[in-house]
């Protein structure tokens, strides 16, 4: 959720605990780390990466957003990447049914990143909702590298208030002072979300042939369909790689299975 750009120490620093992290079967054994530890490592990330609110300020207010608008996208959404979606699709025109769309499947993500704090983390019932607006990319990716429950929560917990009140300061301050700065779009504001997501994105390309396909045949969909559907939809439209890379793998899996067997059977002979 940063307008930071890959190779910034803070974008490296995420790119590491994220590349850790969310990868099933990959968390490090880490030994026991102190408290002052992991309150260091995660005020860098929600400091850092709270700046960035005010790119996402005046990208808003390029889109024609109201400065109270902008600001109830951050304190109520609070999902970086899925609201520079929103306000970018607004802004090339997107009707509004469509770019809350492609907002709110970038937003899915949130949920399995809950399933797996939620084992990870076993907050009491009545912190629950609160945790749950602190569930995004930079939260999973601190709080799952921690090497237990107690360093975990509280990675989670500083990361998470940092980054929340950092944010929402400098989201009103770009709102607020986008006038200031004349025509924004010579900034190229509007590839601030893109490029965080990327940076984000960037260490799971590198894991997996899988994922790496799923990008491509997402990013090809979605390059095809400009030219032809409305702003904002192409990049529903790239949600098909996913179905179809499955597919792939499954139809593959089963051509490969019987010689698979076979070899097992040889073997036990």
């Amino acid at each position: 959720m940063t307008a930071l750009q890959p190779g910034h120490p803070a974008v490296e620093h995420v790119e590491e605990t994220h590349r850790a992290t969310i990868a099933p079967g990959t968390l490090p054994s880490l030994p026991g780390r102190s408290d002052r530890a992991v309150v260091r490592d995660a005020l860098a990330v929600g400091l850092a990466v709270g700046v960035s609110g005010i790119a996402f300020g005046v990208t808003g207010t390029a889109a024609h957003l109201t400065v109270w608008q902008i600001c109830a996208l951050s304190l109520f959404v609070f999902t970086g990447a899925s609201q520079f979606a929103l306000v970018g699709s607004l802004a090339a025109g997107a009707a509004p049914f469509a770019a809350i769309a492609g907002a709110l499947f970038l937003g899915v993500r949130n949920g399995f990143y809950g399933m797996r704090l939620g084992e990870r983390l076993q907050l009491p019932r009545w912190a629950r909702p609160f945790a749950a607006q602190a569930v995004i990319d930079e939260t999973a990716a601190v709080a799952l590298v921690q090497p237990d429950r107690r360093s975990a929560r509280l990675g989670f917990t500083v990361t998470g208030v940092s980054l929340y009140l950092v944010w929402n300061a400098t989201t009103f301050a770009g709102a607020v002072g986008a006038d200031a700065l004349g025509d924004t779009s010579r900034y190229g504001l509007d590839v601030a979300g893109p490029a965080v997501f990327l940076a984000l994105l960037a260490p799971r390309l590198r894991e997996g042939g899988e994922e790496r396909a799923v990008a491509l045949l997402g990013a090809l969909l979605a390059l095809v369909a400009v030219p032809f559907l409305p702003a904002g939809l192409p990049v529903l439209l790239a949600l098909a790689a996913v179905p179809a890379v499955a597919l792939a793998r499954s139809a593959r899996t089963r051509a490969t299975a019987p010689a698979k067997n076979s070899q097992a059977e040889e073997q036990t002979r």
